[in-house]
C-alpha cells in the first residue's frame, strides 16, 4: 500500500473516532485505547454504570427544598395589642398564675366529646364565658370576689394574642373596672374557674347556669350531663 492510501486511511479513521466522541463523551478515542490497553482490566464481577447522555454531570440530583412554613401576619391591631393571624411560630411559655396576665396570650381551639369544641389557653386550662356579661358592647361585671373564683384572662402591654382555630378577626380585649384589659372572644369577655387544677379540666361548666365553656365562635358550649352537672356550683 502506498504511504498516501495509509496515511488516508489513518486520517479517515481518526475522524471517524473524532465524531464519535462529540457524540457521546465515554466512547473511546485512539488516545483512550491506548491508555486503556496500559490500565488493568474492569473486574468482572463489577456490573458497569449505564451511559450517560450527553452533557450530563456525575452529579446527585439534589432533594427539593422543603416547604416553609408561614409566619402568622397581624391580622387585627386593637390599640396596643396585636392579634395574629393563626399560632406562634415560635415556642411560648404560658405563665403558671391565671391570675397575673401575660403580654403573650394564645388561644386554642380545643375538642371534648362531653361539651364539644371549646377554647382553651396555651397550658390547655378551659376558659369560659359569663352570662351576666355583655357582648354589645363588651362589658365585664365579675369582680370582687366573683374575680377570685372566676380569674379573667388578662392581657398586658404590649399585647400579642396567637389563637389557632379562632378567627382573629372575632378576638380582642376590654378594659375592666381596675383598669386591667381582659380578653374577649367576640365581645364576650373570658375567664378561667379557679378549682380547674389540669388541663382539659371543666369543673365550671354550667356553674349557677350561667358560666359556660366559651366556644371558638364566641358562643356557649353545651352543658354537661345531669349526673356531672352542679360541680361548679
Amino acid at each position: 500500500m502506498k504511504r498516501s492510501s495509509i496515511a488516508s486511511a489513518a486520517l479517515a479513521l481518526t475522524s471517524v473516532f473524532s465524531l464519535a466522541a462529540c457524540a457521546r463523551p465515554d466512547v473511546a478515542t485512539p488516545a483512550r485505547l491506548a491508555a486503556a490497553s496500559a490500565a488493568p482490566s474492569a473486574n468482572p464481577n463489577v456490573p458497569p454504570e449505564p451511559p450517560r447522555a450527553s452533557g450530563q454531570a456525575a452529579e446527585e440530583t439534589p432533594d427539593a427544598p422543603a416547604t416553609p412554613i408561614p409566619e402568622p401576619t397581624v391580622a387585627k391591631t386593637q390599640k396596643w395589642v396585636k392579634i395574629y393571624s393563626g399560632e406562634s411560630d415560635q415556642e411560648i411559655t404560658p405563665p403558671k398564675s391565671i391570675n397575673k396576665g401575660s403580654k403573650t396570650v394564645e388561644l386554642n381551639s380545643t375538642e371534648s366529646d362531653v361539651i364539644g369544641t371549646y377554647v382553651a389557653d396555651g397550658a390547655g386550662r378551659t376558659l369560659y364565658r359569663f352570662d351576666e356579661d355583655s357582648a354589645r358592647p363588651p362589658k365585664a361585671t365579675c369582680n370582687g370576689d366573683c374575680a377570685k373564683a372566676w380569674p379573667p384572662l388578662l392581657i398586658k402591654s404590649p399585647g400579642k394574642i396567637y389563637p389557632k382555630g379562632i378567627n382573629p378577626k372575632i378576638i380582642g380585649y376590654v378594659e375592666r373596672a381596675d383598669g386591667t384589659c381582659q380578653v374577649t372572644i367576640k365581645g364576650w369577655p373570658v375567664y378561667y374557674f379557679a378549682n380547674d387544677q389540669k388541663p382539659g379540666d371543666i369543673l365550671g361548666q354550667g356553674a349557677q347556669g350561667k358560666w359556660f365553656a366559651i366556644s371558638p365562635t364566641g358562643g356557649k358550649t353545651k352543658a354537661l350531663p345531669q349526673s356531672s352537672a352542679g360541680a361548679g356550683d
